[in-house]
Protein backbone atom coordinates (compact mmCIF):
# COMPACT_ATOMS: atom_id res chain seq x y z
CA UNK A 1 0.00 0.00 0.00
CA UNK A 2 1.32 3.72 -1.04
CA UNK A 3 2.09 5.75 1.75
CA UNK A 4 -0.88 7.82 3.30
CA UNK A 5 -1.15 11.19 1.82
CA UNK A 6 -2.62 13.76 4.72
CA UNK A 7 -6.21 14.65 4.20
CA UNK A 8 -6.67 17.60 2.74
CA UNK A 9 -7.37 21.10 4.88
CA UNK A 10 -10.08 23.01 3.29
CA UNK A 11 -9.66 26.82 2.95
CA UNK A 12 -11.91 29.25 4.37
CA UNK A 13 -13.31 29.96 0.52
CA UNK A 14 -13.94 26.10 0.59
CA UNK A 15 -15.53 25.70 3.71
CA UNK A 16 -18.06 28.75 3.31
CA UNK A 17 -19.65 27.02 0.02
CA UNK A 18 -19.62 23.91 2.24
CA UNK A 19 -21.71 25.49 4.62
CA UNK A 20 -23.75 27.41 2.16
CA UNK A 21 -24.86 23.94 0.12
CA UNK A 22 -25.61 22.30 3.23
CA UNK A 23 -27.63 25.34 4.49
CA UNK A 24 -29.56 25.63 0.92
CA UNK A 25 -30.54 21.90 0.47
CA UNK A 26 -31.10 21.54 4.78
CA UNK A 27 -33.44 24.74 3.70
CA UNK A 28 -34.79 22.81 0.46
CA UNK A 29 -35.75 19.66 2.65
CA UNK A 30 -37.06 21.33 5.38
CA UNK A 31 -39.38 23.60 3.55
CA UNK A 32 -40.58 20.44 1.13
CA UNK A 33 -41.51 18.35 4.19
CA UNK A 34 -43.37 21.45 5.52
CA UNK A 35 -45.40 21.79 2.70
CA UNK A 36 -45.04 19.61 0.05
CA UNK A 37 -42.18 19.98 -3.18
CA UNK A 38 -45.13 21.65 -5.46
CA UNK A 39 -45.33 24.84 -2.99
CA UNK A 40 -41.81 25.41 -2.68
CA UNK A 41 -40.22 27.55 -5.41
CA UNK A 42 -36.02 28.21 -5.54
CA UNK A 43 -37.32 31.94 -4.32
CA UNK A 44 -38.27 30.35 -0.99
CA UNK A 45 -35.37 28.31 -0.65
CA UNK A 46 -32.97 31.44 -0.96
CA UNK A 47 -35.37 33.89 0.96
CA UNK A 48 -34.62 31.13 3.63
CA UNK A 49 -31.43 30.74 3.76
CA UNK A 50 -30.99 34.94 3.06
CA UNK A 51 -29.09 34.78 -0.28
CA UNK A 52 -30.30 35.37 -3.97
CA UNK A 53 -32.07 32.68 -6.09
CA UNK A 54 -28.67 33.29 -8.54
CA UNK A 55 -26.95 31.83 -5.44
CA UNK A 56 -28.67 29.19 -5.24
CA UNK A 57 -28.84 28.64 -8.84
CA UNK A 58 -24.43 28.37 -8.52
CA UNK A 59 -25.20 25.39 -6.08
CA UNK A 60 -28.02 23.56 -7.76
CA UNK A 61 -29.74 23.28 -11.10
CA UNK A 62 -33.24 22.66 -9.11
CA UNK A 63 -35.00 22.27 -5.87
CA UNK A 64 -35.39 18.48 -6.60
CA UNK A 65 -31.79 18.66 -6.95
CA UNK A 66 -31.35 20.52 -3.82
CA UNK A 67 -33.72 18.01 -1.60
CA UNK A 68 -31.66 15.00 -2.52
CA UNK A 69 -28.30 16.86 -2.20
CA UNK A 70 -28.34 15.62 1.53
CA UNK A 71 -28.00 12.06 0.33
CA UNK A 72 -25.36 13.12 -0.97
CA UNK A 73 -23.65 15.97 2.28
CA UNK A 74 -23.87 13.75 4.41
CA UNK A 75 -21.03 11.59 2.30
CA UNK A 76 -18.37 14.34 2.95
CA UNK A 77 -17.67 13.22 6.24
CA UNK A 78 -17.36 9.49 5.54
CA UNK A 79 -14.86 10.37 2.80
CA UNK A 80 -12.75 12.39 4.59
CA UNK A 81 -12.83 9.78 7.52
CA UNK A 82 -11.60 7.27 5.41
CA UNK A 83 -8.62 9.35 3.79
CA UNK A 84 -7.96 10.26 7.78
CA UNK A 85 -7.30 6.14 8.74
CA UNK A 86 -3.91 4.74 9.38
CA UNK A 87 -1.57 3.66 7.05
CA UNK A 88 -1.38 0.03 6.72
CA UNK A 89 -4.37 -0.55 8.24
CA UNK A 90 -6.66 -3.35 5.97
CA UNK A 91 -9.07 -1.69 3.83
CA UNK A 92 -12.29 -2.95 4.64
CA UNK A 93 -11.34 -2.26 8.45
CA UNK A 94 -10.87 1.30 7.43
CA UNK A 95 -14.37 1.62 5.42
CA UNK A 96 -16.10 0.11 8.03
CA UNK A 97 -14.65 2.43 10.88
CA UNK A 98 -15.21 5.35 8.27
CA UNK A 99 -18.79 4.51 7.47
CA UNK A 100 -19.67 3.70 11.35
CA UNK A 101 -18.09 6.95 12.28
CA UNK A 102 -20.06 8.77 9.78
CA UNK A 103 -23.49 7.15 11.62
CA UNK A 104 -22.30 7.22 14.93
CA UNK A 105 -21.81 11.18 14.64
CA UNK A 106 -25.42 11.73 13.46
CA UNK A 107 -26.77 9.35 16.19
CA UNK A 108 -30.10 7.09 16.10
CA UNK A 109 -32.44 8.74 13.17
CA UNK A 110 -35.74 9.55 14.07
CA UNK A 111 -38.40 7.16 13.07
CA UNK A 112 -40.86 9.61 12.08
CA UNK A 113 -38.78 11.71 10.40
CA UNK A 114 -37.03 8.86 8.29
CA UNK A 115 -41.07 8.08 7.60
CA UNK A 116 -41.60 11.53 6.01
CA UNK A 117 -38.36 11.45 4.10
CA UNK A 118 -39.06 7.86 2.65
CA UNK A 119 -42.36 9.03 1.38
CA UNK A 120 -41.06 12.03 0.08
CA UNK A 121 -38.24 10.18 -1.71
CA UNK A 122 -40.94 7.78 -3.25
CA UNK A 123 -42.71 11.22 -5.19
CA UNK A 124 -41.93 10.85 -9.09
CA UNK A 125 -40.88 14.46 -9.38
CA UNK A 126 -37.77 13.54 -6.95
CA UNK A 127 -36.99 9.53 -7.92
CA UNK A 128 -34.49 10.81 -10.57
CA UNK A 129 -33.01 13.02 -8.46
CA UNK A 130 -32.58 11.28 -5.09
CA UNK A 131 -31.17 7.74 -7.53
CA UNK A 132 -28.66 10.41 -9.10
CA UNK A 133 -27.75 11.40 -5.55
CA UNK A 134 -27.41 7.31 -4.54
CA UNK A 135 -24.78 7.13 -7.77
CA UNK A 136 -23.04 10.07 -6.91
CA UNK A 137 -22.55 8.95 -3.68
CA UNK A 138 -21.17 5.63 -4.64
CA UNK A 139 -18.87 7.16 -7.32
CA UNK A 140 -17.52 9.49 -4.30
CA UNK A 141 -16.78 6.45 -2.47
CA UNK A 142 -14.91 4.31 -5.18
CA UNK A 143 -12.18 7.34 -6.26
CA UNK A 144 -11.54 7.71 -2.40
CA UNK A 145 -11.48 3.92 -1.92
CA UNK A 146 -9.06 3.83 -5.30
CA UNK A 147 -7.17 7.08 -4.03
CA UNK A 148 -6.54 4.75 -0.89
CA UNK A 149 -5.13 1.73 -2.46
CA UNK A 150 -3.14 3.99 -5.07
CA UNK A 151 -5.51 3.55 -7.65
CA UNK A 152 -5.78 -0.63 -7.64
CA UNK A 153 -8.55 -1.84 -10.08
CA UNK A 154 -10.72 1.05 -10.27
CA UNK A 155 -13.78 -1.43 -11.15
CA UNK A 156 -13.31 -3.33 -8.12
CA UNK A 157 -13.41 0.07 -5.88
CA UNK A 158 -16.64 0.60 -7.36
CA UNK A 159 -17.55 -2.89 -6.73
CA UNK A 160 -16.67 -2.15 -3.54
CA UNK A 161 -18.11 0.90 -2.89
CA UNK A 162 -21.56 -0.28 -4.48
CA UNK A 163 -21.37 -2.99 -2.07
CA UNK A 164 -21.31 -0.83 0.60
CA UNK A 165 -23.93 1.85 -0.03
CA UNK A 166 -25.82 -1.30 -0.30
CA UNK A 167 -25.41 -2.37 3.38
CA UNK A 168 -26.27 1.04 4.37
CA UNK A 169 -29.44 0.50 2.58
CA UNK A 170 -30.46 -3.15 3.85
CA UNK A 171 -29.30 -1.59 7.42
CA UNK A 172 -31.50 1.24 6.99
CA UNK A 173 -34.43 -0.82 6.06
CA UNK A 174 -33.92 -3.02 8.39
CA UNK A 175 -34.00 -0.52 11.06
CA UNK A 176 -37.10 1.03 9.83
CA UNK A 177 -39.00 -2.44 9.34
CA UNK A 178 -37.68 -4.39 12.36
CA UNK A 179 -36.85 -1.85 14.51
CA UNK A 180 -33.52 -3.31 15.28
CA UNK A 181 -30.68 -0.38 16.80
CA UNK A 182 -28.64 0.66 13.24
CA UNK A 183 -25.53 0.81 13.85
CA UNK A 184 -25.04 -3.14 15.41
CA UNK A 185 -26.42 -3.69 12.46
CA UNK A 186 -24.42 -2.01 9.50
CA UNK A 187 -21.23 -3.10 11.57
CA UNK A 188 -22.64 -7.30 11.31
CA UNK A 189 -23.15 -6.35 7.48
CA UNK A 190 -20.29 -4.83 7.07
CA UNK A 191 -18.00 -7.63 8.49
CA UNK A 192 -20.26 -10.04 6.70
CA UNK A 193 -18.94 -8.41 3.30
CA UNK A 194 -15.37 -8.08 3.94
CA UNK A 195 -15.17 -11.59 5.02
CA UNK A 196 -16.98 -12.70 1.87
CA UNK A 197 -20.70 -13.72 3.54
CA UNK A 198 -19.29 -16.99 5.28
CA UNK A 199 -22.75 -16.99 6.82
CA UNK A 200 -24.40 -17.77 3.45
CA UNK A 201 -21.35 -19.36 1.66
CA UNK A 202 -21.96 -22.45 4.47
CA UNK A 203 -25.36 -22.39 4.22
CA UNK A 204 -27.68 -24.81 1.26
CA UNK A 205 -30.50 -24.37 -0.44
CA UNK A 206 -34.08 -24.73 1.17
CA UNK A 207 -36.29 -27.87 -1.20
CA UNK A 208 -38.97 -25.97 -0.37
CA UNK A 209 -38.13 -22.29 -0.08
CA UNK A 210 -40.38 -20.16 2.30
CA UNK A 211 -42.08 -17.57 -0.27
CA UNK A 212 -44.35 -15.69 2.61
CA UNK A 213 -41.02 -13.81 3.29
CA UNK A 214 -42.01 -9.67 4.35
CA UNK A 215 -40.68 -7.55 1.41
CA UNK A 216 -37.92 -5.47 2.43
CA UNK A 217 -39.54 -2.42 1.15
CA UNK A 218 -38.04 0.53 -0.66
CA UNK A 219 -34.52 2.10 -0.28
CA UNK A 220 -33.99 4.84 2.42
CA UNK A 221 -31.70 7.88 2.15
Amino acid sequence: MPPEEPPKQLTLRERKKREARRALAQAALRLTLERGLENVRVEDIATEVGVSPRTFNNYFSSKEQAVCSVVVDRHEGMREALLARPAGEPLWESVKQAVLEQYSREGEPDRAYVARIRELMGQLMLRGEFLNAHAAVERVLAETIAKRVGGVDHLLCRLMASSVESAVRVAFVNWFTEGEPLLPTLERLLDELSAGMPTLAGATADPEPNTTTTPLGESLC
